[in-house]
């Protein structure tokens, strides 16, 4: 390795040799970031230098801390349109790198010099594309867009380094957002720097007319995938907060909420701010509005096409998409800022039937397990707009609605959602719609439907609970309706009470993996029968406590009592049994 010394002296006076002999020179002597300020000089005080070699200094200097500056240079001196060819190859190079990192959670990337390159080259992006003057400065956008978003990563850095490209390549057209403690500030030299230094693009042409709307709508498309994506990384939680603000009778005195937890931590504040600053940044490129046609976009559209698949390959507008998921996250997030910040947020011309309803079901698809998991900001996203609409009681915009399929898909969001706020507040949600149909029938179906063919217990459970205050409410304001009726216990006794006389010859580990699976459901079950049979009476079908008694009653209380004395039960399975026992001895049946 050569001296410092000797390194400067050679990058200072190699200058005046041929480019080729020059570049090798610099390949040996270009190591250190000592040496970077020579190199600098050099290539600030020679363009004719720098836009020869430029491109060929991109990959040479990226790995080297403190380079931002000679590739500042580069990307201002630079012939425009080869060093973004070896910008967007650097970029494919981070996407690459991303496989050998070791992503413990989304969203957050410890100890690594990946974001560090992804900034600094996307601060020479948004120089390069202010340079290039040719005729469809949109075959050039869109590839760079898409190497952008595969090396992208959803942190707040680097979705900050988003942001500011785009601001740069939409001209800028609001000023910079004030600063706050949600801000997160990155590195952005075409905000910062001189732009006067800038050299001409040597093989400039006149813009095509058409070129500005399709250059708009690429950088919207780009954000709602990158909107997307970042929902889908962070929690949210738009969904729970929301019900905290149409419901505060229900918040608990003395308990942090949800919304009090965003307001005044900073890592949460940050989430907000990211989000609020990608709708802002929509906003600006004329994405404010949420007419019934951008609605139906959503849903009548395909699923699963990758919008950024036709940023190479487009002729128009029309042949350029959002991103679905984007789109949901936007209509989530503009109904969560009028909600609870207050913001001036366009009005969604849509109704939970049909619109919401086609959306949901569109999302959930047929794999809608691995929809949820996979797409968990979406998946809030979804509840947070159906809870705006029901709070706006925009229910149906037209007469055909399927509510039981409607109320199936919020369940199943209850049941496979990863974050235990979103599941409650699908609960919630699913309950809330569930008593408000005014039809008592439909309702009274879509509970038999859970009892009878619903596979998961938490939410056999849930429908035993929607029961109950079925009942209560009917009793309460004098309803002349089936639930005042003891046709709606003839009814449904075989599911809430059903034959469990196998159980008499059930083993030890059936009986745990029973338990297991069903307890959430038994539990809620023996205090529906406390209600029922202690207070309802008038409900209850002569005869009924005599068979409940006997086919439900003596052989779940005998395999309960069998399940405290067996190895696989925990300490909390005894006390869950203990008070199933307990509720069932307290019912007299007999």
């Amino acid at each position: 390795m050569p001296e410092l010394s000797e390194s400067i002296q050679a990058i200072r006076e190699g200058a005046k040799e041929d480019r080729f002999t020059y570049l090798t020179i610099l390949q040996y002597n270009v190591t250190s970031p000592e040496v970077l300020p020579t190199l600098n000089e050099v290539l600030d005080q020679d363009a004719e230098l720098t836009q020869e070699i430029g491109w060929d200094l991109v990959q040479m200097l990226l790995g080297i801390e403190g380079s931002e500056t000679c590739l500042e240079t580069v990307a201002r001196l630079g012939n425009p349109r080869e060093v973004v060819i070896k910008v967007m190859e650097a970029l494919e190079g981070l996407a690459v790198a991303w496989h050998d990192e070791v992503v413990v959670e989304p969203g957050v990337i410890p100890d690594s010099k990946i974001p560090g390159k992804f900034i600094t080259l996307l601060g020479m992006l948004a120089i390069l594309h202010r340079r290039i003057k040719t005729k469809y400065p949109s075959r050039f956008l869109g590839p760079s867009l898409v190497k952008v978003f595969e090396a992208y990563q959803p942190t707040p850095e680097m979705t900050a380094s988003v942001i500011n490209l785009v601001y740069s390549l939409s001209g800028r057209k609001r000023p910079p957002l004030p600063s706050r403690k949600s801000s997160i500030n990155v590195a952005n030299p075409d905000q910062d720097g001189d732009a006067s230094k800038n050299a001409p693009d040597p093989e400039a042409e006149q813009e095509d007319p058409t070129e500005e709307a399709m250059q708009q709508k690429l950088l919207q498309s780009f954000v709602t995938c990158i909107l997307q994506r970042y929902a889908n990384a962070h929690d949210m939680l738009w969904s729970p907060r929301l019900l905290e603000v149409y419901n505060p009778k229900k918040v608990v005195p003395g308990r942090k909420t949800m919304t009090e937890a965003f307001r005044q931590d900073e890592e949460l504040q940050k989430r907000d701010g990211v989000v609020g600053h990608l709708v802002a940044l929509l906003r600006d490129l004329g994405l404010d509005r949420c007419p019934a046609g951008f609605v139906k976009g959503i849903f009548e559209g395909p699923l699963h096409t990758d919008p950024l698949a036709a940023f190479d390959d487009f002729s128009s507008v029309d042949d350029i998409h959002y991103s679905p998921g984007g789109a949901v996250c936007l209509i989530a997030y503009w109904i969560f800022s009028k909600d609870v910040f207050g913001s001036d947020s366009p009005r969604p011309e849509m109704h939970i039937f049909p619109d919401h309803a086609l959306m949901l079901g569109r999302f959930l698809g047929r794999e809608i397990q691995s929809e949820i998991i996979s797409s968990p900001g979406i998946a809030d996203a979804l509840l947070a707009i159906g809870l705006g609409l029901e709070h706006r009681n925009l229910i149906k915009g037209a007469e055909d609605a399927n509510l039981m399929a409607y109320h199936h898909n919020l369940t199943l969001i209850s049941v496979f959602h990863p974050d235990i706020q979103v599941r409650n507040a699908a609960t919630s949600f699913a309950g809330s719609l569930l008593h408000a149909e005014p039809d008592d029938q439909s309702r009274l179906e879509i509970l038999e439907d859970l009892l009878e063919n619903c596979m998961f217990a938490s939410l056999k459970a849930c429908a035993v609970t929607w029961l109950k205050e079925e009942i209560m409410a009917a009793g309460r304001q004098k309803r002349a309706n089936q639930f005042a009726s003891p046709d709606v216990v003839e009814r449904l006794q075989y599911s809430l009470f059903p034959d469990m006389l196998s159980l008499n010859e059930a083993s030890g580990d059936a009986l745990v993996d029973f338990w297991a699976q069903n307890h959430l459901f038994l539990l809620q079950v023996a205090n529906f029968a406390y209600f029922l049979f202690t207070g309802f009476q008038d409900l209850v079908p002569a005869g009924m406590g005599a068979a409940v008694e006997q086919r439900f009653v003596e052989p779940l209380v005998a395999a309960a009592e069998r399940l405290q004395k067996a190895e696989g039960a925990g300490e909390d399975d005894r006390l869950q049994l203990s008070i199933l026992v307990d509720r069932l001895h307290s019912l007299g049946l007999q």
